[in-house]
């Protein structure tokens, strides 16, 4: 099996986990292994039923048309047996060129070691004496070994112990003092490279504003249980903000635009990104043609997509492309953040979480929900004036939803 093209422009992906062990036999379409390519993790099925042998390890990146396992069609199924038993025995009666491996000729191939297995095993170390490799590594660091807690056989002090030693500032206790050393998935290394990537080539500033959640408050309040028992999903806070976008984007047109070398591209669609946390990492997928989406539509299509990035599902073409993002840190408790642009896009809306506030209201001073907001933008394409205009036309959308997002009638708005 080769390893098939995830989508246009990626060239090689990374094993993430092997979900089948060598040996095993294996159903056509079975899903055998997770790849992350630099945009998502995808299941790999196999090709056809048979016994299969792994040629690609876990963590190895591998080209696109790369063999990554073989797979034995012509080994029958095991019925009530070991599948590598089985495929040995098929082996051993076909004689061909995929019969096992002479198990008996590896012994012999193999050098004996017993002897110094056995002088190692029955050789007494003392506790807390370093091995000479982490003797010197601790004499560098100037530690002392009675500091050090060893992890050898007997208490003995390895190398990796000395490594991962650190000079006290006091008296160590007892807990693990030790640490963990795991290469970055292919998925989170292009998340950093992107990140990096869209500080250092982009002029990239904030703004800020605050939004009274009140009135959106209250039409959730009255409404959310029949939109929920009607459409079957709830009401939530990002189809108002989506929307406000949409209506925004439409009036500064220049935050829906991209730099393409002397080039502003401008696009005539909304094709909303929303930031959401997947197991592998941050993914944003892509709710295409938001322009044309009511409450319920944007409602269903951020369900389908999220249930999507969660279990893993969500595909390559389905986080490509994208005008304009929304990132909503509030879930977690954020306060207030600077999100970070999502090259090649110029404009990024952070949403954070929403607090009751002392605010004055005719000039009175009343409790409000109140959440603060943030529009990250590209200064190369967009002014001061678009920055600020577009993000005082999302604050009055959502300040007044009734008029500006529902046309002066929240029922029909809402499809009920």
């Amino acid at each position: 099996m080769k390893v098939p093209s995830p989508g246009e422009s990626i060239t090689e992906v990374e094993i993430a986990q092997w979900l089948v062990e060598d040996g095993d036999y294996v159903e056509k379409d079975q899903a055998i292994a997770e790849v992350d390519s630099d945009k998502a993790t995808l299941e790999l099925p196999a090709e056809a039923s048979g016994i299969i042998t792994l040629k690609a390890e876990e963590g190895e990146a591998v080209a696109v048309g790369q063999v990554v396992c073989l797979i034995d069609t012509d080994a029958a199924k095991p019925e009530g047996s070991d599948a590598i038993e089985t495929y040995e025995k098929a082996g051993d009666e076909s004689g061909g060129e995929n019969a096992a491996p002479d198990l008996d000729k590896k012994k012999a191939e193999t050098p004996n070691t017993g002897e110094k297995a056995e002088s190692i095993s029955n050789k007494t170390y003392a506790s807390g004496v370093p091995s000479p490799a982490a003797k010197k590594i601790l004499d560098e660091k100037g530690i002392a070994s009675t500091n050090v807690k060893g992890t050898g056989r007997d208490g003995r002090i390895t190398k990796e112990d000395a490594v991962n030693a650190v000079p006290s500032m006091g008296t160590p206790g007892d807990g693990d003092r030790g640490s963990e050393r795991q290469k970055l998935s292919m998925l989170r290394r292009k998340v950093a490279e992107r990140l990096v990537s869209a500080k250092n080539e982009t002029a990239m500033l904030t703004t800020f504003n605050e939004v009274d959640m009140g009135p959106i408050f209250e039409i959730r309040k009255q409404y959310k249980e029949a939109f929920k028992e009607k459409h079957g999903v709830g009401l939530g806070f990002m189809s108002f903000f989506t929307l406000a976008v949409v209506r925004a984007l439409e009036l500064y047109p220049d935050v829906n635009s991209m730099i393409d070398g002397d080039y502003k591209v401008t696009y005539k669609y909304k094709d909303i990104s929303i930031a959401v946390s997947g197991p592998k990492g941050l993914m944003v997928p892509v709710i295409r043609n938001a322009e044309n989406l009511s409450f319920r539509g944007v409602e269903d299509e951020v369900k389908r997509l999220a249930i999507r990035a969660r279990d893993g599902q969500i595909t390559v073409d389905e986080m490509t492309g994208g005008t304009f993002t929304i990132s909503n840190g509030g879930v977690f408790g954020s306060m207030l953040s600077t999100p970070i642009i999502n090259p090649p896009q110029s404009g990024i809306l952070g949403m954070h979480n929403i607090v009751e506030r002392p605010v004055v209201k005719n000039d009175e001073i009343v409790v409000a929900p109140v959440m603060f907001v943030a529009l990250s933008y590209d200064h190369r394409i967009i002014d001061g004036r678009e920055s600020v205009g577009f993000l005082v036309a999302v604050k009055e959308a959502l300040e007044n939803p009734e008029e500006l997002l529902m046309n002066n009638n929240v029922k029909k708005a809402l499809e009920l």
